[in-house]
């Protein structure tokens, strides 16, 4: 009876890898799956030392999967969501301020412009119009711009607080896992499914959030943010949200009744990305067009009080500085006719010495936040620089963590993807073998029956 048994040993060896290799090829396609085997494992003799042998037995179901390209995987997908959630952004940015028509610089110069022209004649009519209308047409450009950032810090925020039901679904849904895993494998079930969709949502949350994952004995995987604070540990799950309370989004944790304050800027992934640009890139460039805006007009306005519109009437504020609008920065003073431009030093009708100072306030320094010490008529062309170099690192960084990440999707796959061509083989061979030990079952039946007629 042992050649029967080792026959059938072997082709139930062999339909159960032919199983997988089914399973494999059916899943060809499908998005996250790892391949998988069969580990074949002889089953030794009953000890006689005549006995080759009892045949055969599937020791385990194999996953072909590699913890170190599945984990740089996902390093290079929280890299990804990091810069590329910021580059429309900075974009954006770079195009609107560094535009010929619509730039702060193309609007201050034009002011100075004006005001030089003047200089022609100081009682001029139309040349004192020329400077109101400059004035204006500056003041527009200053709350257009000012009003495009603004509409991103809106955006910005939106986006971030927008992110976080989804996370908080993904980190819920890995714990799940992790409970289904521990009682599916308590069965000696194959947990390969269920590991798979873990690791497609470890692959969300980490394109939204850097993490680091530790597989542990039991089957879990615990998922931790790179500073350290738990999201996933074993059935218990985090929850990330926002608290607004202070007036500005404070990102809080909340695991198992404990709330761990973040900072948001280096969580990495989207979340982090995002809160970079708003905090590093974008509320600076919003400092600084307020202070260009705020000095530029301070120093205006004193130096036409400085001077006299017609005798002994001194000059009066052009521009009116409002920081607490997006949409009125810089606006010119309600009522403020060509016959109040101060361009005399004395009051003397065509003398232009106060005309003069105004022109020189172009090449006086002002200080901004981000830069320091510049001068005004240099004070956007260096935050246009300062703007560009950002957005071009940004996308150079965004270019190599792209690159990273298809690297190691390759190497991941080169593991754990289906190989069609492979598993033909695979196929064909496990075939071969059931249908060889099915010819071994026939012998040992045609032995049975020869043996029954030599005693009939």
């Amino acid at each position: 009876m042992s050649i029967s048994y080792n026959a059938l040993s072997g082709a139930l060896a062999a339909q159960a890898a032919l199983n997988t290799v089914s399973q494999n090829i059916a899943n060809a396609q499908t998005k996250g799956y790892t391949r998988q085997g069969v580990l074949l494992q002889a089953n030794a003799g009953d000890g006689s030392g005549l006995s080759p042998g009892n045949g055969v037995q599937v020791g385990s179901l194999l996953r072909f999967s590699d913890s170190y390209k599945s984990q740089q995987m996902w390093r290079a997908a929280s890299d990804v969501g990091k810069h590329s959630q910021t580059q429309p952004y900075l974009t954006q940015l770079e195009k609107v301020m560094s535009d010929d028509k619509s730039s702060l610089s193309y609007g201050i110069d034009n002011f100075f412009k004006a005001l030089n022209a003047a200089g022609v004649d100081p009682t001029s009519t139309p040349l004192r119009q020329q400077v109101i209308t400059a004035a204006d047409s500056m003041s527009q450009q200053f709350n257009s711009i000012f009003n495009v950032t603004a509409n991103q810090m809106i955006s910005v925020q939106q986006q971030r607080s927008a992110i976080l039901p989804g996370l908080n679904e993904s980190v819920a849904g890995i714990a799940k896992l992790n409970q289904q895993i521990i009682a599916v494998g308590a069965n000696g079930s194959n947990t390969s499914a269920l590991i798979d969709q873990r690791e497609q949502l470890i692959d969300s949350v980490a394109s939204q959030v850097g993490v680091e994952v530790l597989n542990n004995a039991d089957g879990t995987a615990t998922v931790s943010l790179k500073s350290g604070q738990p999201l996933v540990v074993g059935n218990l799950s985090g929850t990330l949200a926002f608290d607004t309370t202070s007036g500005v989004q404070q990102l809080n944790l909340t695991f198992a009744q404990t709330t761990f304050k973040l900072d948001d800027t280096k969580v990495g992934g989207q979340l982090g990305g995002l809160a970079n640009f708003q905090e590093n890139t974008l509320k600076p460039l919003q400092q600084s067009i307020a202070e260009i805006a705020d000095q530029m007009s301070a120093k205006v306005n004193a130096q036409l009080a400085a001077g006299f519109s017609a005798p002994g009437v001194p000059g009066t504020p052009l521009l009116v500085f409002n920081p607490a609008s997006a949409t009125g920065l810089l606006q010119l003073s309600s009522g403020f006719k060509t016959s109040d431009l101060a361009f005399s030093s004395d009051g003397t009708p065509g003398d232009s010495g106060n005309l003069q100072q105004l022109v020189a306030i172009k090449g006086q320094p002002i200080t901004l936040t981000s830069l320091g010490n510049v001068l005004l008529g240099d004070a956007d062309t260096q935050l246009v620089g300062k703007l560009g170099i950002d957005s071009q690192q940004n996308q150079a960084q965004l270019n190599t963590a792209t690159t990273v990440r298809q690297q190691s999707e390759d190497d991941w796959k080169s593991t754990s993807a289906v190989n069609t061509d492979e598993e033909g083989i695979n196929l064909i061979e496990f075939q071969n073998m059931y249908q060889a030990n099915m010819k071994v079952i026939a012998v040992a039946n045609t032995l049975f029956d020869a043996t029954l007629k030599m005693f009939g």
